[in-house]
């Protein structure tokens, strides 16, 4: 994949493109990276390159569920909070028992069925906002399916960004030379290539 998106005719189109793109960034922050090193918490973060890519599945998957719904709210979870908070707490944790390979996998089930909804969702569709999430606004009763998709661009453009200071403290690598190793970019003057210490 391209490091940038590429020329968009429409709105679906461009929505899909920015989404991917910063889907794909997560697979080259994590390029060559071992398990030890993706659930490693090496930053003044108490964040992990796998519980990073763990989180922005979860964030995915709660987003979609509501565009999936609209314009009702969609199915409330009704496991007591202890249950719901231990899930939300693990999100964020690559696990021993966890591989990098299995959370991205899981990522990428996740990815497809984002970009499934972007290509069919009825963009104008209302997303009612929850009244009891203290973030939430209180002045407007809905978003909309195509608010939800821009929110969804800038959330993982948030953490993608987490990612990219976790792994540079990890083994220094950056963005592009990440993206170069991943894709095959040829080496030039001023972009090497990341190479895996075990390719």
């Amino acid at each position: 994949m391209a490091a940038m998106p590429p020329p968009i005719a429409d709105e679906r189109a461009g929505l899909k493109e920015y989404v991917k793109a910063q889907q794909h960034a997560f697979h080259a922050i994590a390029f060559g990276l071992s398990d030890e090193q993706a659930r490693s918490t090496p930053s003044a973060s108490a964040l992990s390159i796998g519980g990073l890519i763990k989180h922005v599945t979860h964030c995915q998957r709660g987003w979609m569920e509501r565009v999936a719904a609209a314009p009702d709210l969609p199915r409330t979870d009704t496991r007591p909070m202890d249950d719901q908070a231990a899930e939300y707490e693990d999100e964020f944790i690559m696990r021993e028992d966890e591989t990098l390979v299995d959370v991205l996998a899981a990522f990428d089930h996740q990815n497809a069925e984002t970009l499934h909804l972007v290509e069919t969702a009825d963009l104008g569709a209302a997303v009612p906002i929850p009244q009891d999430v203290p973030w939430f606004p209180k002045d407007v009763p809905a978003w909309s399916v195509r608010w939800v998709f821009f929110h969804m661009i800038e959330e993982l453009a948030r953490h993608a960004g987490h990612g990219d200071v976790i792994r540079e403290t990890i083994d220094g690598a950056t963005l592009y030379e990440l993206l170069a190793g991943l894709e095959g970019w040829p080496e030039t003057e001023w972009l090497k290539p990341f190479k895996p210490v075990n390719a």
